[in-house]
This record gives structure tokens, sequence and C-alpha cells, in this order.
């Protein structure tokens, strides 16, 4: 009876191991060979995530039309103390504009007429009361000039060295002139003395100055350039500036 049952409990353990070993390798060759009906790997989920899609940065780009560029003139005008005024010399520029719509003047040059006879006497008729010379450019470069002009005005002693030596700041915004500085390029200590010119020739020198604010993201810089007939003049890169500073005028 023990041999009994230690037979039929051998049988059931090699049944067991048989059946066991035959599953394995069914399973095995279902997923080996594909066969319909057998199990299938999962396929991993896809991940979901909640990030932006990246964008590729854009870039803004300045430049000007050639064909919407023009060359233009206007003309700077003198008087002798309380006197009318006249023509006193000629600037040519090259407007530029810009893609975004803005306007720039470049390329500066100057002009002068020189002093008639006539002209001499007033002058000197300056220099030895001390008055004012007197100077104007219209307020914008585009339209033909009208009623308003920017007005500035120096001591006539400061002006004569070898020659007539005078420096002008053009204060920009696109087409329009917002303000004028004028005078020499030294110091003019009180009390001026009375000195007649060596020449009766000016050294010009122009310096412009542009109050447009550039744009976020510009690729290059352009440099704005001022010179006078004889001499070149300086350039100075725009600078950003509150809507009330660029419209404050300096008295002189």
């Amino acid at each position: 009876m023990p041999n009994l049952t230690l037979v039929l409990f051998l049988s059931t353990l090699l049944f067991s191991s048989s059946f066991a070993f035959q599953s394995d390798e069914l399973l095995l060759d279902d997923e080996e060979f594909g066969l319909e009906g057998g199990s299938h790997p999962r396929s991993p989920e896809p991940v979901i995530s909640d990030s932006p899609p990246k964008q590729t940065p854009s870039i803004r780009r300045r430049y000007s039309d050639p064909d919407l560029d023009s060359k233009i003139q206007f003309t700077l005008e003198h008087a002798f103390g309380d006197s009318d005024f006249s023509s006193a010399g000629t600037f040519s520029a090259r407007l530029k504009t810009w893609s975004h719509g803005g306007q720039t003047l470049t390329k500066l040059r100057f002009a002068r007429n020189e002093f008639s006879d006539e002209e001499k006497d007033a002058f000197k008729n300056l220099l030895k009361g001390d008055d004012f010379y007197r100077i104007r450019l219209p307020s914008n470069v585009v339209t033909p000039p009208g009623r308003e002009y920017v007005i500035a005005s120096v001591r006539a002693r400061c002006l004569p060295r070898d020659g007539l030596d005078e420096h002008i700041v053009i204060h920009m915004d696109g087409a329009n002139i917002l303000a004028v500085s004028y005078g020499s390029p030294g110091a003019c200590p009180y009390p001026r003395q009375l000195k007649l010119p060596g020449k009766w020739t000016f050294n010009s020198h122009t310096i412009l100055k542009s109050s447009e604010q550039a744009p976020r993201t510009p690729i290059f810089t352009e440099e704005i350039l001022g010179s006078s007939e004889n001499m070149e003049g300086e350039a100075e890169a725009p600078v950003e500036r509150s809507f009330w500073a660029k419209y404050v005028s300096i008295i002189e």
C-alpha cells in the first residue's frame, strides 16, 4: 500500500511537469511565430506631454528699399540781428525709407555760401554790438518750406577764429527737424573779445542726431553721418528717448 501511494505521487508530479513544459513551449512558439490566438506583447503607450511645441525663433529684419530712397535738399537761412532771413547754404542728404515705415536722413552734406560784401558789413556790426547771429531750418525736410522753422542763434563774437568756425547739431525724428543747436566748436567765455576773422570763410562742422527708436531685434546699426563741404562730420548712433524728451527744445 505505501508503494502504491508513492507511485501515484510520482506519476502526478511527472504529469504536472510535462503540462507546464508544454504550456511554456506553446507560449514561446506563439510569441515567436505570431500564431493567431497567441498572446502578443503590448505596444508601449504613447507619452503625453503638456509642454508647448517648440517654435523656430523668428528674426525681424530691418532693411531699406533702394527704390524708396530719395535725394533731398533743404536750405539753411541766416539773419543778422533783427534783419530778415536769407539763404546761407544748402544741405543735401539721402532719405532712407525702412521696411517698418520709418524714415532716416543719412549722408548729409553742407555747402556754405560765402558772405557778400553787404553781409560782411552786417556781421561786423554784430561784432561791434556783441549781437546775435541767427540761423533757421525748415521743420520738415520733405515738404516745401512753410511758416514753421526751427531757429537757433549765437553771439557773433563766438564764431571768429582764423576763419568763421560754426558747429551745427540737427536733432531729427524721421523727416522732421525737432531742434537745432548752433554755436562755436570751442568755449566762448564772457567777456567776449572783439575780433575780426582772419578769413571770411566758414569752417562748418555738422552732426545729425536721430531720436527714432530702434526695433527690438536690430540686425545691424546704420551710421548717420554729418559733414560739411570742407570737413567730415561726426556720427552718433540713435538713442531711445521718451516721448516728452524728443520734443524738448534747447533755448540758447
